[in-house]
């Protein structure tokens, strides 16, 4: 007792402040991609014929980045000539509507609102949730799951992963759905009591991912369920996973 007593001293308080301060991020988190298109010249397309899932639409009027299908490989950026896409280090990416990730160049996210008091009242001080792998590589999964540690510690703002759908309030879906799993998520959505939200997480349960179009996918989790938040990214960070639990329960 004495040694396990001396270790926590040394230890010390290992949970970020998040969200009463700002957290630490990596200097390599790839975020919100910025656009400068006065360093763009007129005919070029680099970045959206490199682009490996298409999140890169230009035309002659405008420039739009769809994050719900972008990897944050950063092949935009280290192949344009003129440097004129950069990812910034800026976490804050989840939204309600799947429209709201598709982005113009130039203006800024419309990030997530909070659920409809009606819902947050019958929700209470907690949130359970039964996180469904729909086929994913186990990215978006961990960083799901780091949630959990002493570090995020999500139970303290009342989110708790829990083991059976008859007890959740909602889904939290990663992967893009194959068809292998689209039965069991469908039998999963239809055990959760109502009513229920469903989160979808990583840019695989969004729009399918590398994966887009493939026969056996279903090109992420809104093409069979309702969905009421998204949080896109490849996988996207813990910090922006939080941040997007904690905006739809309305406490940010």
């Amino acid at each position: 007792m004495i040694k396990i007593l001396r270790t926590r001293l040394r230890q010390k308080h290992r949970t970020i402040a998040f969200p009463k301060k700002q957290p630490t991020l990596p200097e390599r988190l790839r975020g919100f991609p910025v656009v400068d298109l006065a360093q763009c010249p007129d005919d070029c397309r680099r970045c959206s014929e490199i682009c490996p899932t298409q999140a890169i639409n230009i035309d002659s009027k405008h420039f739009q980045v769809d994050l719900g299908r972008c990897l944050f490989c950063t092949d935009c950026q280290s192949n344009c000539p003129k440097q004129a896409i950069r990812y910034q280090p800026e976490y804050r990416l989840a939204v309600r509507n799947r429209s709201d990730l598709r982005i113009d160049c130039g203006k800024s996210m419309k990030l997530a609102e909070a659920l409809e008091i009606k819902f947050r009242r019958l929700l209470g001080r907690s949130l359970k949730l039964r996180q469904v792998s729909a086929g994913g590589c186990s990215a978006c999964e961990a960083d799901v799951n780091v949630l959990n540690t002493v570090v995020f510690d999500l139970g303290r703002f009342g989110i708790q992963f829990v083991a059976s759908p008859r007890h959740a309030d909602g889904l939290l879906i990663t992967g893009p759905v194959t068809e292998n799993m689209k039965l069991a998520l469908q039998k999963t959505y239809a055990a959760v009591p109502s009513p229920k939200i469903v989160i979808a997480v990583g840019a695989c349960a969004i729009s399918g991912g590398p994966f887009m179009d493939h026969p056996e996918v279903h090109n992420g989790a809104d093409s069979l369920l309702p969905i009421d938040l998204y949080v896109p990214g490849c996988p996207p960070h813990p910090v922006t996973i939080l941040d997007g639990l904690l905006r739809l329960l309305g406490k940010l």
